[in-house]
């Protein structure tokens, strides 16, 4: 892993990770491997890959801030260093929005790592990026997160696995004109007793499920 000379080639960069907290599963883009300066490939991404890079003194304060992350669901914004291969430091933003399943545990965490190293007072355009990719995460992960309730719900009310779930779910958005989102989020709403389920997403739920489990 060679550093490039002078300035960073990736300042300004976003990369994305995942992390399964079941599987101990982790995912990297293109992006946070050449920030990190790892060869997609050479190594597995993980959370000890991901607290390896980071400066020595940060270490622990960002190690305890995903512990925290993964044990309540609390997203947080981090800035610390990350150490290259030459031994140079160089700042980064840390967003970690956590995924909670249907009955309200952690089950991935999932974020984006933000390089700092040409940030400097007056970079508008580099601060406006960062808001636009933090909302855009933020955004993505409260889709996923009602997408994955509403899953879990149908499973449990059909009896039925995980992709045709989803199938239902894309199938009532096709028909009703709804973003999947949105049929998504009335379900767990209904689901919750906080609202009723609106006419035509009940209509379809009453002809998919079984009779005797058609209590939506």
């Amino acid at each position: 892993m060679a550093a490039g000379p002078g300035r960073s080639a990736t300042h300004g960069a976003a990369g994305r990770f995942r992390g399964d907290l079941s599987t101990e599963q982790w995912w990297w883009s293109p992006e946070l491997h050449a920030l990190l300066e790892s060869t997609p490939g050479s190594l597995r991404p993980s959370v000890k890959a991901l607290l390896s890079a980071v400066h020595p003194d940060d270490r622990a304060a960002v190690q305890e801030a995903l512990l925290t992350a993964s044990e309540t669901g609390s997203p947080f914004t981090r800035q610390h260093r990350v150490v290259r291969a030459d031994g140079s430091s160089h700042p980064v933003l840390l967003v970690c929005e956590p995924e909670v399943g249907l009955h309200g545990s952690v089950t991935a965490l999932t974020g984006l790592v933000l390089d700092l190293t040409d940030s400097r007072p007056g970079a508008g355009e580099q601060l406006r990026h960062l808001e636009t990719e933090v909302e855009q995460l933020r955004s993505a992960m409260a889709s996923r997160a009602s997408i994955e309730q509403a899953k879990g719900i149908l499973m449990l009310l059909m009896g039925c696995g995980d992709q045709v779930a989803f199938d239902l779910l894309a199938h009532i958005s096709s028909h009703t004109h709804r973003k999947v989102r949105e049929v998504a989020v009335a379900i767990v709403e209904s689901a919750s007793g906080r609202s009723p389920l609106p006419d035509d997403v009940r209509e379809i739920l009453h002809d998919a499920c079984p009779p005797a489990r058609s209590t939506v």
